[in-house]
Order: structure tokens, then sequence, then C-alpha cells
């Protein structure tokens, strides 16, 4: 006879039950499909009816990604006011943990600062670096816990509480960094560690909130035995998943990398730091459409609908698109004062403002291909385009920009430009196959890989 907490641990993860109306409308497709209205008049009642959707899933996405976002880039405006070798080193530090969080989660404190000291050749800066580590390596275990919590709670477009919780994180944040900093004279230790502490405020509040709330109850129902049938296909979809970000995230740590090789490392170094910000933060925007994208496309062709899938990349993609063109528009006409922000050096200004021109092309790719990509993953395309991000990036994008930055004496410039070629041609292979998709067939797909899973799960509960 089976105990009581077996029976508890043999319950079906989740209960069936149809997608929520906000993430699915039927509307759309019937809408698409009305061959009564006139292809404009069609077309603008199919629009006001994704974007209202869209901005459900992706403005609280961006806000959360921003806020986010913010405490790395307070972090770092409170370094560069120390001076420029702490703001070099705390650039360092930080690429040298996103570069191996996203794909190897152990061994870090001691793998990242051989790094550090090793690519750069500047044993000032690569110190400056490891102190800064030794703060950030709590973080680490933080971003394991806080990508599935948050992808989580995105699944189920319950966001609003997460942008609540970064919100309130930032203000403790800037506080605490403040006091270490300044106060306590900590310096790039006590920023690091702040960091550290502030993610894992987000993940413990998250983490309560899934615990806490009735809009989890049906989704999370504790600790089951059924969590682990079918893993195995998960496992592949998901491994899949992590080499395409892992590539693309790595692709643009390898451009810092790089630049520390330069004859002139500090200067190359702080101007890439502070365009690098500049980018991240169109690019989270991008992100949340990201999010945003992945759960449409994967909603509506679970839900057999492949006109309102289709229509719902064009939407998005044009959305984020047009929110790029604005942010390089305001980094052209502030491209001489945009660097005070981080440091006062007229010398990095000067770089900063050479630079813009290639910053602004990149805020619009990047406005574009993350979208993409996340429609890629509501397809499950992941293993294609880890393939397209391995030719364009790490066959063309790094070989030709190290090219124009060591042989053609461009530096910093030709690096990022050789680099953005390979983002450029990566962009264009995905929209070429966006365009090209049969959505009827994707629909067809989705169906049997979900009758696929949901056998296998019921399989293994019959088996328990």
């Amino acid at each position: 006879m089976e105990s009581a907490e077996d029976n508890t641990l043999n319950q079906p993860l989740v209960e069936n039950q149809p997608p929520p109306g906000e993430v699915v409308s039927s509307e759309l497709e019937q809408i698409l499909t009305d061959d009564r209205l006139t292809f404009s008049a069609r077309y603008k009642k199919a629009t006001w009816v994704e974007l209202k959707l869209l901005n459900r899933l992706a403005a609280p996405a961006i806000i959360v990604y921003l806020l986010n976002n913010l405490l790395n880039m307070s972090t770092q405006i409170f370094c560069g006011q120390l001076g420029n070798l702490e703001l070099a080193g705390s650039a360092l530090a930080n690429n040298g943990i996103q570069l191996f969080v996203y794909g190897v989660m152990l061994g870090m404190g001691s793998a990242v600062e051989t790094l550090c000291g090793q690519a750069y050749g500047a044993h000032k800066r690569a110190a400056a670096a490891a102190l800064f580590i030794y703060g950030l390596i709590p973080q680490i275990f933080a971003y394991a816990a806080n990508f599935p919590i948050q992808k989580f709670l995105q699944a189920q477009s319950i966001v609003n509480p997460s942008a609540y919780i970064a919100a309130g994180t930032l203000v403790v944040h800037v506080v605490l960094t403040w006091i270490t900093v300044y106060k306590l004279g900590w310096g790039l230790f006590g920023a690091a560690l702040v960091l550290s502490i502030s993610w894992w405020i987000i993940v413990a509040a998250q983490f309560v909130y899934i615990l806490m709330s009735p809009k989890c109850k049906k989704t999370w129902t504790g600790l089951s035995w059924s969590a682990f049938h079918g893993l195995w296909d998960f496992m592949k979809l998901s491994s899949a998943s992590a080499v395409m970000l892992c590539l693309e995230t790595w692709y643009f740590q390898i451009l810092v990398l790089i630049a520390g090789n330069l004859p002139n490392p500090a200067v190359a170094l702080d101007s890439l730091a502070i365009c690098s910000t500049m980018l991240s933060w169109v690019f989270m925007i991008a992100v949340g459409f990201n999010a945003a994208a992945s759960v449409r496309v994967s909603n509506e062709l679970g839900a057999g609908h492949p006109k309102s899938a289709a229509f719902s990349v064009l939407v998005v993609t044009a959305t984020s698109t047009i929110i790029a063109i604005i942010f390089a528009i305001i980094i052209m006409l502030l491209r001489d004062k945009i660097s005070y922000m981080f440091t006062g050096g007229p010398v990095v200004a000067e770089a900063v403002s050479d630079l813009a021109p290639i910053l602004a092309i990149s805020l619009v790719l990047n406005g574009i291909q993350p979208v993409l990509s996340g429609v890629a993953v509501g397809c499950g395309w992941q293993a294609f385009v880890a393939y397209v991000n391995v030719g364009c990036y790490y066959f063309v994008g790094i070989p030709l920009g190290a090219v124009l930055g060591f042989v053609f004496k461009l530096d910093a410039k030709g690096i990022w430009t050789g680099m953005l070629g390979g983002t450029a041609l990566q962009t264009i292979i995905l929209i070429w196959v966006t365009v090209r998709t049969n959505w009827n067939k994707e629909v067809e797909i989705a169906r049997g890989r979900l009758n696929k899973w949901e056998g296998k799960k019921e399989t293994g509960v019959l088996q328990n």
C-alpha cells in the first residue's frame, strides 16, 4: 500500500487546462481567415489584437530584463567613478563571468581568474578583474536558480511580480553599493559582492511568490516523480537551446577578450565596456520581445493557429525593430556625451564617439536577431540556429574582426566591424528561414511533439 507521500509524488505535474485567453486568441485567427474583410481592414484589425496580446507579455518582461540589467549597469557606473582601471577591471570580470556562466557552472572561480590573467596580458587589469570576480562567485549560482524560475513564471504569462521584485531589488542594490563602495571603502570587491547579494534577493523573492501565490497552485504542486518522465527528450531540446544561447552570448564577450590584446587595451576596454552597456539596453528590450515571441508562436502553434503564429512573428519583429531604430538615432545624437555617465576621461569619450556609428548599426541588428531567435525557440529550431551561430559567428565574424583589428590596424573599431558582419549574416539567414517557413507544417510538428510528451507523461504516471 502506497503512503500518502508516494501518492503526492505520483500526481501529474500540471492539470490539463486550455491556454489562457490572453495568450492564445481564436479571434486573431478568425480575423486573418475572414475573406469578407478587405486586406487592409483585416490586417489593421489583426494588428490591434496582436499588439494587445503582445503588450501583456512583452511590456512586463522588458521591464524585468531592463531592471535586472540596471543592477550590472549601476555597479559598472560606481566602479567607473573609482577610476579607469576599476572600470576596465569590472568590465573584464563581468565579461569573464558572462562568458562561462551560460555554458559551464562548475570550477568557475579559478577558471575565470586564469582566463582574465592570460587573455589580456595586463597584470594590473587582470588583478582588478580577479578582485571583482571573487565577489561575483555567489552570483553564478544565483543565475543557475534564477533562469528556470523566471522562465517558469513567463511561460504562464506571470511577469508583473518579477517586475515588482526587480524594481525593489534595484533600489536596495543602489543603496547597498553606495554604502559598500564609498562609506565602507570596499571598492571593487564590495561592488561585486552587493551585485551577487542582489541577484539572490531576486531568486528568493520569486521562489517565495511561486510557493505562496494562488496563480501557481495548479502548476507548482511540489515534488513529483512525474517531473523525470520524458526527461531525455526535454534534455535534448534544452541542450540545443543552451548551445544556441551560449554561442550567442560568448560571441559578444569574445569581442572584449580580443580587444584586451590591442596596443592600448585600457582605452579599448573602457570604450567597448561603455558601448556594450548601451547595447545591452536595447538587447534587453529585444530579449523581452524574444520571450514574448517564443510564448506567442509556441502557443499559437499548439492551438493550431498557423496564420496567427506567422502574423505574430511579423508584428513582434516590426515593433522591436522600430524601437531599436529610435535608440540608434538617440545614440548618434548623444555620441559625444554618453561616456561621461561612466567616466570623466576625454580620451575614452573620444573613443566612444568614434565607435558610435558601429554601435547604432549593432542596435538595429539586435532589435531583429534576438526576436527571430525567440521565434526559433517557439518552433523548436534550436539545433538549426546553433549551427547558424557557429558558422556566422565563429567562422565569419571573429576571423574577420581579428583581421580588421590587427592586420589592418583598425583596433577596436575593426574588431567590432568584423564581428558585426557575422551578426548581419546570421540575421539575414534567420529572416530568410522565417519567411520561407510553412506554418501549417509547423502546427503539425508541434501537435506531434505535444502528443509524444503527453503519452510519455501518462505512461510514467501509470507505471508508478
